[in-house]
């Protein structure tokens, strides 16, 4: 597998006419290596030529961490008196044009760029890897289905009343959820909003000592990061509302505008499909039924080994959908002062149609608990 993913970086360094790919911290270099580098002070890069063997560069003391795959990199450690800009300067040699991960820390590409030739160009890394990330093989749509499987069995719990609001603060419940999700078989927990009553008309709130009181809408989305034999982790992320109590009409019949727009975007999930069309598909019943303007963030996101990476569901992106291609669906409308819902659900485009992986009942769910 690791093998095969450097011959498609080759394969897209030379038809961008990338002579070689310098890839620091962040997703890319678990993705291709199955290493996590720790975002130390100290240097660690991969160094890919695009006619040459690749080298991963590593301080001394991390080195233990790296699980070796000779056929794929050799492995570099430097020690603490040796400068790891010169040794990755070196191996990448003269470049004419060189990409850089994205999430390198500035220090790092501003003395590369004293030691590297002049004239070398500069571009991102994930003008190489971000095209080949976002269509997701066999495997990783194994993981992605195994996290949202695992993520749907905290959502399930949420719904049955099994985890406890009335009376907890958000901050509370949101580590409820982290626990339930680590010991449904994530490695970490990424994220868990719980946004209760006016709260939920913050998208990204940040669950706080607010205690959450009979009568609320009660918005959860959450996710962590699954583990694989890779090495890499693949992301969960799903949202869900419940009700503590019945919900009043007026909060009813915007929800059920928005399962109506939800599901929607979904079906018009096809390949083929510019994502900015299946953005305008969760539109329709929302202007439709006045809350046009309460919808204020893009529709979805891709996933994978990061939470949001491509492709992006979005009016402006015409890319269209291919095989392979993650990501989520999550519309939402958002009544400052007093609610704000959304539903989400991961989706994989196939060949034969959207795949939702998340199946958690989509209905705002009334509790009492």
């Amino acid at each position: 597998m690791a093998s095969e993913r450097f011959d498609r970086v080759r394969r897209a360094m030379a038809a961008d006419g990338v002579d070689v790919l310098l890839l620091s911290v962040g997703p890319d270099l678990p993705w291709l290596t199955g290493y996590e580098a720790m975002p130390l002070e100290r240097l660690t890069m991969l160094v890919v030529p695009c006619d040459g063997d690749a080298t991963l560069v590593v301080p001394r003391l991390e080195a233990p961490r790296v699980a070796e795959r000779p056929d794929d990199f050799g492995l570099r450690p430097w020690g603490e008196t040796e400068d790891p800009v010169a040794i990755v300067a070196d191996l990448a040699g003269a470049p004419a044009v060189a990409a850089i991960g994205d999430h390198t820390w500035s220090r790092f590409l501003v003395d590369l760029q004293t030691r590297l030739p002049e004239g070398t160009t500069w571009r991102p890394g994930s003008a190489v890897t971000g095209p080949l990330r976002a269509r997701k093989d066999a495997d990783e749509v194994a993981a992605l289905r195994a996290a949202a499987e695992a993520a749907d069995r905290v959502a399930a719990q949420l719904q049955a009343g099994d985890i406890p609001l009335l009376g907890r603060t958000e901050a509370e419940v949101s580590a409820d959820i982290g626990h339930r999700l680590v010991a449904e078989g994530h490695a970490r927990v990424n994220f868990a909003i719980v946004a209760a009553g006016a709260n939920a008309a913050s998208p990204h709130h940040e669950p706080g000592p607010t205690v959450i009181e009979s009568g609320q809408l009660v918005l959860c989305d959450f996710g962590g990061s699954w583990p694989t034999p890779s090495g890499a982790g693949y992301c969960s992320d799903i949202t869900r509302c419940v009700s503590l109590g019945e919900p009043p009409p007026a909060v009813a019949e915007a929800y059920a505008v928005l399962q109506a727009a939800q599901a929607a975007a979904v079906s018009a999930a096809t390949v083929g499909t510019p994502c900015e069309a299946v953005d305008a598909a969760a539109r329709v019943p929302i202007v439709e039924a006045g809350f046009g303007d309460r919808f204020i963030h893009r529709t979805g996101h891709g996933i994978g080994v990061e939470e949001h990476e491509d492709p992006y569901i979005v009016e402006g992106n015409g890319t269209a959908l291919a095989a392979g291609h993650a990501f989520s669906v999550e519309p939402g409308i958002y009544t400052t002062g007093s609610w704000g819902m959304r539903l989400e659900d991961i989706v994989v485009a196939t060949d034969s149609g959207p795949d939702p992986l998340n199946r958690a009942d989509h209905d705002l769910v009334v509790v009492d608990a």
